[in-house]
Protein backbone atom coordinates (compact mmCIF):
# COMPACT_ATOMS: atom_id res chain seq x y z
CA UNK A 1 0.00 0.00 0.00
CA UNK A 2 1.37 3.51 -0.93
CA UNK A 3 2.90 5.98 1.98
CA UNK A 4 2.13 9.34 1.71
CA UNK A 5 2.00 12.56 3.92
CA UNK A 6 0.95 15.79 3.87
CA UNK A 7 3.20 18.83 5.20
CA UNK A 8 2.94 22.46 6.02
CA UNK A 9 5.97 24.48 4.38
CA UNK A 10 7.25 25.39 7.92
CA UNK A 11 7.54 21.84 8.72
CA UNK A 12 10.50 21.10 6.61
CA UNK A 13 13.58 20.24 7.96
CA UNK A 14 16.64 22.57 8.15
CA UNK A 15 18.05 23.19 4.89
CA UNK A 16 14.49 23.46 2.88
CA UNK A 17 15.35 19.13 2.72
CA UNK A 18 12.50 18.03 0.28
CA UNK A 19 13.87 14.03 0.22
CA UNK A 20 10.73 12.52 0.37
CA UNK A 21 12.17 9.96 2.51
CA UNK A 22 12.75 12.18 5.24
CA UNK A 23 8.94 12.80 6.02
CA UNK A 24 7.69 9.41 5.72
CA UNK A 25 5.19 8.94 8.38
CA UNK A 26 6.87 5.41 9.75
CA UNK A 27 9.58 7.13 11.09
CA UNK A 28 7.42 9.58 13.40
CA UNK A 29 6.10 6.59 15.39
CA UNK A 30 5.93 6.84 18.63
CA UNK A 31 4.77 2.97 19.89
CA UNK A 32 4.67 4.42 23.35
CA UNK A 33 4.78 8.06 25.48
CA UNK A 34 8.24 8.14 27.00
CA UNK A 35 11.98 8.89 27.26
CA UNK A 36 14.33 9.26 24.32
CA UNK A 37 16.64 7.05 23.52
CA UNK A 38 19.29 10.48 24.02
CA UNK A 39 18.14 10.46 27.46
CA UNK A 40 20.16 7.52 28.76
CA UNK A 41 23.19 7.21 26.61
CA UNK A 42 26.01 9.86 25.25
CA UNK A 43 26.92 9.47 21.62
CA UNK A 44 30.67 9.39 21.36
CA UNK A 45 33.05 10.47 18.55
CA UNK A 46 36.38 10.59 19.33
CA UNK A 47 38.28 9.75 16.07
CA UNK A 48 41.76 8.29 15.76
CA UNK A 49 43.65 8.17 12.17
CA UNK A 50 46.60 6.59 11.04
CA UNK A 51 48.63 9.41 11.71
CA UNK A 52 47.60 10.05 15.49
CA UNK A 53 47.29 6.40 16.70
CA UNK A 54 51.27 5.79 17.11
CA UNK A 55 52.92 2.37 17.12
CA UNK A 56 49.85 1.04 19.60
CA UNK A 57 47.90 -2.28 18.90
CA UNK A 58 44.43 -1.63 17.75
CA UNK A 59 41.48 -4.31 16.44
CA UNK A 60 39.77 -2.47 14.78
CA UNK A 61 35.91 -3.45 13.24
CA UNK A 62 33.74 -3.27 10.28
CA UNK A 63 30.38 -3.37 10.05
CA UNK A 64 30.12 -6.05 9.16
CA UNK A 65 31.97 -7.49 12.07
CA UNK A 66 28.44 -6.45 14.09
CA UNK A 67 25.59 -8.31 13.59
CA UNK A 68 22.22 -9.33 15.56
CA UNK A 69 23.48 -7.94 19.18
CA UNK A 70 27.27 -9.45 19.07
CA UNK A 71 30.56 -8.58 17.64
CA UNK A 72 32.04 -11.53 15.84
CA UNK A 73 35.22 -10.34 13.98
CA UNK A 74 38.05 -12.69 12.84
CA UNK A 75 40.50 -9.87 12.60
CA UNK A 76 44.26 -9.84 14.76
CA UNK A 77 45.36 -6.83 15.81
CA UNK A 78 47.20 -4.22 13.98
CA UNK A 79 49.54 -1.33 14.13
CA UNK A 80 48.28 2.11 14.45
CA UNK A 81 50.47 3.22 11.59
CA UNK A 82 48.10 0.59 9.64
CA UNK A 83 45.16 2.00 9.94
CA UNK A 84 44.37 3.48 6.09
CA UNK A 85 40.94 6.04 7.23
CA UNK A 86 39.62 7.37 10.11
CA UNK A 87 37.97 5.09 12.99
CA UNK A 88 35.98 6.06 16.23
CA UNK A 89 37.38 4.78 19.62
CA UNK A 90 35.28 1.99 21.43
CA UNK A 91 35.47 0.30 24.95
CA UNK A 92 33.52 -2.74 26.25
CA UNK A 93 30.17 -2.35 27.54
CA UNK A 94 29.33 0.59 25.41
CA UNK A 95 26.64 -0.50 22.26
CA UNK A 96 27.67 0.27 18.13
CA UNK A 97 24.73 0.44 15.47
CA UNK A 98 25.83 1.06 11.70
CA UNK A 99 24.03 4.37 10.35
CA UNK A 100 24.01 2.25 7.09
CA UNK A 101 21.78 0.06 5.50
CA UNK A 102 19.94 -0.36 8.96
CA UNK A 103 18.19 -3.57 7.64
CA UNK A 104 21.52 -5.50 7.70
CA UNK A 105 21.27 -5.14 11.58
CA UNK A 106 24.63 -4.34 12.23
CA UNK A 107 24.22 -3.55 16.50
CA UNK A 108 25.98 -4.73 18.89
CA UNK A 109 26.75 -4.67 22.88
CA UNK A 110 30.90 -4.43 23.08
CA UNK A 111 31.07 -7.18 25.60
CA UNK A 112 34.19 -7.29 27.88
CA UNK A 113 34.82 -10.63 26.44
CA UNK A 114 35.92 -9.27 22.50
CA UNK A 115 39.68 -8.97 23.67
CA UNK A 116 41.57 -11.32 25.59
CA UNK A 117 42.34 -10.19 29.09
CA UNK A 118 45.79 -11.54 27.99
CA UNK A 119 46.07 -8.21 25.72
CA UNK A 120 45.56 -5.16 27.64
CA UNK A 121 47.69 -3.23 24.94
CA UNK A 122 45.37 -3.52 22.55
CA UNK A 123 42.28 -0.71 22.07
CA UNK A 124 39.34 -1.70 19.90
CA UNK A 125 38.54 1.03 17.18
CA UNK A 126 35.55 0.95 14.59
CA UNK A 127 34.10 2.50 11.13
CA UNK A 128 32.85 5.64 11.38
CA UNK A 129 29.85 4.40 10.02
CA UNK A 130 28.71 3.44 14.03
CA UNK A 131 27.20 4.94 16.19
CA UNK A 132 28.92 4.90 19.53
CA UNK A 133 26.26 4.67 22.39
CA UNK A 134 27.85 5.04 25.89
CA UNK A 135 26.12 5.43 29.38
CA UNK A 136 25.42 8.49 30.62
CA UNK A 137 24.88 7.33 34.19
CA UNK A 138 26.86 4.24 34.49
CA UNK A 139 24.57 1.96 34.51
CA UNK A 140 24.32 -0.92 31.29
CA UNK A 141 23.10 0.22 28.14
CA UNK A 142 22.99 -3.83 26.88
CA UNK A 143 19.32 -3.81 26.88
CA UNK A 144 19.55 -1.09 23.93
CA UNK A 145 20.95 -4.14 21.29
CA UNK A 146 17.72 -6.11 21.60
CA UNK A 147 15.73 -2.71 21.38
CA UNK A 148 17.76 -1.69 19.04
CA UNK A 149 16.82 -4.90 16.71
CA UNK A 150 12.98 -5.07 17.34
CA UNK A 151 10.61 -4.97 14.93
CA UNK A 152 9.09 -1.58 15.84
CA UNK A 153 12.78 0.26 15.81
CA UNK A 154 13.88 -1.64 12.53
CA UNK A 155 10.87 -0.22 10.75
CA UNK A 156 11.45 3.39 11.80
CA UNK A 157 14.87 3.10 11.18
CA UNK A 158 14.19 1.39 7.69
CA UNK A 159 11.39 4.02 6.89
CA UNK A 160 14.15 6.96 8.25
CA UNK A 161 17.13 5.74 6.42
CA UNK A 162 18.18 8.29 3.28
CA UNK A 163 20.42 7.99 -0.27
CA UNK A 164 19.95 5.41 -2.79
CA UNK A 165 23.74 3.90 -3.03
CA UNK A 166 24.66 3.69 0.51
CA UNK A 167 20.92 4.61 2.38
CA UNK A 168 21.74 5.83 5.79
CA UNK A 169 19.94 6.77 8.67
CA UNK A 170 20.81 9.83 11.11
CA UNK A 171 21.95 10.42 14.45
CA UNK A 172 18.19 12.36 15.22
CA UNK A 173 16.41 9.67 14.14
CA UNK A 174 18.51 7.49 16.86
CA UNK A 175 18.32 9.72 19.93
CA UNK A 176 14.61 10.62 19.46
CA UNK A 177 13.70 6.90 19.46
CA UNK A 178 11.08 6.49 22.64
CA UNK A 179 11.83 3.92 25.04
CA UNK A 180 8.51 2.00 26.24
CA UNK A 181 7.71 1.81 30.38
CA UNK A 182 8.17 -1.75 30.27
CA UNK A 183 11.23 -1.68 28.67
CA UNK A 184 12.64 0.78 31.36
CA UNK A 185 11.09 -0.83 34.31
CA UNK A 186 12.80 -4.44 32.83
CA UNK A 187 15.92 -2.69 32.29
CA UNK A 188 18.15 -4.24 34.48
CA UNK A 189 16.80 -8.08 34.04
CA UNK A 190 17.29 -7.44 30.41
CA UNK A 191 20.77 -6.62 30.37
CA UNK A 192 21.98 -8.49 32.80
CA UNK A 193 20.47 -11.47 30.40
CA UNK A 194 21.83 -10.34 27.69
CA UNK A 195 25.35 -9.77 28.33
CA UNK A 196 25.35 -13.60 29.49
CA UNK A 197 23.77 -14.69 26.76
CA UNK A 198 26.78 -12.58 24.64
CA UNK A 199 29.39 -14.05 27.27
CA UNK A 200 28.43 -17.64 26.36
CA UNK A 201 28.00 -17.35 22.69
CA UNK A 202 31.19 -15.84 23.08
CA UNK A 203 32.65 -18.75 24.59
CA UNK A 204 30.80 -20.84 21.63
CA UNK A 205 32.60 -19.10 18.89
CA UNK A 206 36.14 -19.65 20.97
CA UNK A 207 35.15 -23.34 21.00
CA UNK A 208 34.25 -23.22 17.87
CA UNK A 209 37.80 -22.07 16.28
CA UNK A 210 39.15 -24.56 18.95
CA UNK A 211 37.76 -27.64 17.23
CA UNK A 212 38.81 -25.84 13.73
CA UNK A 213 42.32 -25.69 14.65
CA UNK A 214 42.39 -29.06 16.41
CA UNK A 215 41.69 -30.25 12.47
CA UNK A 216 44.01 -28.51 11.22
Amino acid sequence: MPVSAVLDIARLDEGWILAPERYDPRRWRAAEAGPCLGDFVNIRRDQVSGKTAGARQYLVLDTGDAQNGIITTTKAPCVGTEIRSAKKRIRPRQVIISRLRPYLRQVAWVDPGLLNEQRPDVELLCSTEFFVLDSADGASIAFLAPFLLSTPVQTILAAAQEGGHHPRFNEHTLTTLRLPALLLKQRADLSEQFEQAVSQARAAYGTMRECVRDIS
